[in-house]
């Protein structure tokens, strides 16, 4: 039976997409009642099988910080899911494949996504190029080493007006860490439909000035003031200048009647344990698997990124899905250029996105057999190129 896929543009077929989400993805929370303004209009795919809608997928216009911090146009690939009734027909495949060729045909350069399954995205060209980690900082524990310098203010916003406020520094702050991405309106109206109560507000900085935000709640208020491990939780902590950063964390230890501050996305490198007089104050909970990326436009990415001084590298990359990519590309630290000369390094377009933003390394993926070398020294010359200074990390779910 063949799927037909096309674009969503009735507003009842678009929260049909949205309740077919839920249905597919089981452990998801009821879908907010007012659902208007959620999508990005012309970017909700569906897929039918005799007519029944039976899987979607979705996507918003941003950019993405690439090494450098060059922002480069980017999508952002979120809500695909296909009914548990109509699994194993070719319903994911075709929305992907057909979400791809429309992304590229929009320009941009890079997708990315958040996966709820492992096994699924890297036969669609997606590799995992950033990582996450969940921490808890124990309270008790916590001492702030003398050498820590001081902040600026922090104080209190109204959770309703926290919500334009936040957007706003997001947008006008420097936010040029590698891996982050833009936040839309849309992202926004969802966290703030869907954002747990009761729910704490700051921003760091002046009034009219501000260069960074945190979002916090506590975990299990009914046992509140007979618990032994009192928690909140950051959902969202937005430091766009060292001063930020340290005055939000000092804002989380003066919280009376917590004895555990987890934070829920932290970059794996964050330099937190080395603000404590005891390191072990902070102790990493779980590292997951964050960005999933998929180079749509591999000359144009490879161009926007810098690279460190290294021997050139001749890489050729494998792209089955969108095969004007496949092709070989010379890169050095001043310039990428297309070229037909032998390659050094062979990899398919999956590996490449795990590579970009330096996540992961190529030695990495040459013990897992994803890097062919041809030349000797080749894997260590293309690390070398590739190189970045801290991990990426991106710190907004959608």
């Amino acid at each position: 039976m063949t799927v037909d896929v096309d674009t969503l543009h009735r507003d009842d077929d678009i929260h049909a997409a949205a309740a077919l989400f839920r249905a597919a993805m089981v452990g998801l929370p009821p879908l907010p009642p007012h659902r208007d303004h959620l999508c990005e209009p012309g970017r909700t795919l569906g897929a039918r099988l005799a007519g029944e809608l039976v899987g979607t997928a979705d996507s918003y216009t941003s950019w993405l910080v690439v090494p450098g911090g060059a922002r480069v146009p980017h999508a952002a690939v979120t809500h695909v899911g296909v009914l548990p009734t109509h699994t194993r027909r070719g319903v994911l495949t075709a929305l992907l494949r057909r979400q791809l060729h429309d992304i590229a045909e929009r320009g941009e350069v890079v997708a990315t996504l958040r996966a709820s399954e492992g096994a699924i995205y890297e036969r669609f060209g997606y590799g995992v190029a950033s990582s996450f980690a969940r921490l808890d900082l124990l309270r008790g524990r916590a001492r702030l080493r003398d050498t820590v310098p001081a902040a600026g203010p922090v104080r209190f916003v109204e959770p309703g007006q926290s919500w334009k406020l936040f957007a706003q520094i997001y947008a006008d702050a420097s936010v040029d860490w590698t891996g982050a991405i833009a936040r839309p309106d849309y992202w926004w109206k969802l966290r703030e439909r869907t954002a747990t109560e009761p729910l704490y507000t700051v921003a760091h900085g002046p009034a009219g000035a501000e260069d960074g935000f945190a979002r916090y709640h506590p975990v299990d208020t009914a046992n509140w003031f007979t618990s032994r491990e009192r928690t909140i939780v950051v959902d969202d902590l937005v430091a766009t200048t060292p001063q930020a950063y340290l005055g939000l964390i000092r804002h989380l230890l003066t919280v009376d009647l917590v004895d555990k501050v987890r934070f829920a996305f932290a970059p794996v490198d964050a330099p937190l344990r080395h603000l404590f007089t005891d390191e072990r104050a902070v102790e990493v909970a779980e590292v997951c698997d964050e960005t999933w990326l998929r180079v749509v436009d591999v000359p144009t990415a490879l161009a926007q990124r810098t690279y460190r001084a290294a021997a050139a590298v001749i890489v050729q990359v494998e792209d089955t899905i969108l095969p004007a990519n496949t092709g070989r590309y010379r890169i050095t630290a001043q310039e990428v250029t297309r070229v037909g000369d032998t390659p050094d390094v062979t990899v398919d377009v999956a590996a490449l996105g795990a590579l970009y933003l330096g996540g992961s390394t190529w030695r990495q993926l040459a013990l897992a057999g994803r890097v062919t070398e041809h030349r000797l020294g080749a894997v260590e010359a293309a690390d070398e190129l590739f190189a970045t200074p801290t991990l990426p990390f991106s710190g907004t779910f959608f």
